[in-house]
């Protein structure tokens, strides 16, 4: 059984990001010749109601050793990033998200398989840099409490030492 991990806090995300998501889409949809006869149906509820879906299933927090995040609409995704696996948060602002008084906190992990450079994009949370300063603090609390080096090689010393004593032993019953 694995122990239970302590929510240490759970992300908010702005309601803004609804309005985000319905024009981000619709630019999309108007740069393409298909998308264009689609931007009346994406402007009479669907993007209101994808938007709102979006929001609604919005989901992170952190825990004392992961952070987890939930998203989707019709493909939900899932994702926990050990926290000892991260290796930078980076803010992302352009001039949209700052219409919108949004931000993207992008995170990269160690052993990125990912060609995009990123394994986790959170848009629209609230306090985005006390949310990134929580995460910093909880992945260094986590490098504190984990064994060091000094505690391993101690270990293998003990280790060591043992196996001597063992081979000594064989070799006093096998000279008997």
């Amino acid at each position: 059984m694995q122990p239970e991990h302590k929510t240490m806090q759970k992300a908010e995300f702005n309601p803004r990001i609804k309005v985000y998501i319905l024009i981000t889409i619709a630019f999309f949809l108007f740069i393409s010749f298909i998308g264009i006869p689609l931007l009346i149906i994406w402007f009479l509820g669907l993007g209101q109601y994808f938007g709102k879906r979006f929001y609604e299933n919005l989901e992170c927090q952190l825990t004392t050793q992961h952070l987890e995040y939930k998203k989707g609409v019709l493909f939900k995704v899932e994702k926990t990033i050990p926290l000892e696996n991260i290796q930078d948060l980076t803010f992302i602002q352009n001039p949209l998200l700052n219409l919108f008084d949004l931000r993207i906190l992008k995170i990269e992990t160690a052993g990125n398989s990912n060609s995009s450079g990123s394994d986790m994009k959170l848009i629209g949370i609230l306090n985005t840099a006390d949310f990134k300063t929580k995460v910093l603090e909880q992945r260094e609390l986590l490098k504190q409490v984990t064994p060091t080096e000094n505690t391993s090689s101690s270990s293998n010393n003990e280790t060591n030492e043992l196996l001597v004593e063992i081979r000594d032993l064989l070799t006093d019953i096998k000279n008997k």
